[in-house]
């Protein structure tokens, strides 16, 4: 269960709390480009894009990312998504795929080979998609939450909380 309290400790350490204390660690210049969230992390990720900064590329090739990027400077060299984006993709191949293959069956009147020809062309068309979206999205939560050699990025705060430390000057 230690593996489980060190993701849910970084989950907690995600959520809302004193944000004083992550106006610290920022730094003025990268603020603004830092994800608020995890899941701004991810899309940022989804897209191909360096979940640091939003402009970089993530990927040169298919499925090899970038030792840096080239506008941010963040290594991506600790990153582990090893076979983790595959087992993604097919998963949601999966759900995808199963209520056509549901329609396919009961309410076409296709040879079973031709049903298969388009079953395995459909499947090969959504993991070949999936696989560099599902890869950006894992590498970017990796960095979020700090985990696999990455250093954990600091965390913007938010405008309201910025305003608080004001008033209180």
């Amino acid at each position: 269960m230690a593996g489980f309290e060190t993701l849910l400790d970084r989950i907690v350490d995600d959520m809302p709390g004193d944000e004083t204390a992550a106006l610290d660690n920022v730094d003025e210049y990268s603020a603004p480009d830092l994800p608020k969230t995890t899941l701004q992390a991810a899309v940022r990720g989804l897209r191909g894009r360096c979940p640091s900064c939003g402009k970089g590329h993530m990927f040169p090739r298919l499925l090899k990312p970038m030792d840096r990027c080239p506008i941010c400077g963040q290594d991506w060299t600790a990153q582990q998504a090893d076979d983790f984006p595959a087992y993604v993709a097919i998963i949601v191949t999966g759900h995808i795929l199963a209520p056509v293959i549901i329609f396919m069956i009961n309410e076409t009147d296709f040879s079973m080979w031709t049903n298969l020809a388009i079953i395995i062309i459909l499947g090969l068309i959504l993991l070949g998609s999936l696989l560099q979206p599902a890869k950006g999205a894992i590498i970017a939560m990796q960095w979020w939450m700090g985990l696999h050699g990455f250093e954990k990025p600091p965390r913007p705060a938010p405008a309201d909380a910025s305003d608080k430390l004001q008033d209180h000057r």
